[in-house]
């Protein structure tokens, strides 16, 4: 992540607000010398860029030990910027708990590439993944539909109303650990000030990454993370994230990388 002179949106704004300034969203010449001044101030080099390190300083300062701003390259830039919130609200706060944290959420979003559960299956598909929903011959009727197939197979449970209500796909699975069903959309929802359950699509655009520091912290994974770097403990927590032990090799490998650049 940079931000400087010319750059535009959102974080120029969260930016902008942090330093008392207008929160026009737009880093102007203004912008570039309070946040100068705001990095002498801090220890930081004033060279008027917000980089990974000055933002997570800015708005939770990284954990003693963790070297924040080695993250850069390893992992994108949106995440980059998600991270300091997640440290915040839920103490995702060293050195092992962040390897922990996002070698699992970049292998269960295809290196943090996907946002939202793919629904797109085929008969075969259906039947092999789903088979309690979508017995005989059903699964025909349902292939390559996205909406009724959610609808069907998260529907009437995890707060969800029936098929017919179609919330099994309203409150289908979005971000880095996909939150699903209506249930944890709501408690999510407690913990940003966003309307999620009227726009339940932020999870994907907004908060993905929260939305799994949120599932991470209800499922207790910092007390597995801070049981060690061993395999052991990656299995631990792959287990509590996946039901399972899938792709275990490819996250022990996220995981030693990430833990080598942040310890």
């Amino acid at each position: 992540m940079l931000l400087h002179v010319g750059s535009r949106g959102d974080e120029v704004k969260k930016i902008q607000e942090k330093l008392g300034l207008k929160a026009d969203g737009i880093f102007g010449a203004g912008t570039e010398k309070a946040v100068k001044t705001w990095q002498a101030a801090h220890g930081l080099t004033a060279d008027g860029i917000v980089g990974a390190a000055t933002w997570g300083s800015m708005f939770a300062n990284a954990p003693a030990g963790v070297q924040f701003d080695n993250l850069v390259g390893h992992v994108p830039e949106a995440v980059l910027r998600q991270i300091p919130e997640c440290i915040e609200k839920f103490q995702i706060n060293s050195a092992l708990r962040l390897a922990h944290f996002l070698a699992q959420c970049g292998h269960e979003s295809g290196g943090f590439q996907f946002t939202e559960e793919n629904l797109y299956y085929s008969a075969e598909g259906l039947k092999r993944t789903f088979p309690k929903y979508f017995p005989g011959n059903l699964a025909a009727s349902y292939a390559r539909q996205p909406e009724k197939i959610a609808s069907r197979v998260y529907g009437g449970r995890m707060g969800n109303g029936d098929e017919a209500s179609k919330e099994g796909y309203i409150f289908r699975g979005r971000g880095y650990i996909q939150l699903t069903g209506k249930d944890n959309y709501r408690a999510f929802a407690r913990t940003v000030d966003d309307n999620i359950m009227h726009d339940p699509d932020l999870v994907a655009s907004k908060y993905p990454l929260l939305s799994a520091a949120w599932f991470w912290h209800t499922r207790a994974l910092n007390a597995s993370a801070d049981k060690g770097a061993s395999n052991a403990v990656v299995t631990e927590v792959t287990k509590k994230v996946n039901g399972g032990t899938m792709g275990l090799e490819e996250r022990i490998k996220h995981f030693k990388v990430l833990y080598a650049v942040l310890a």
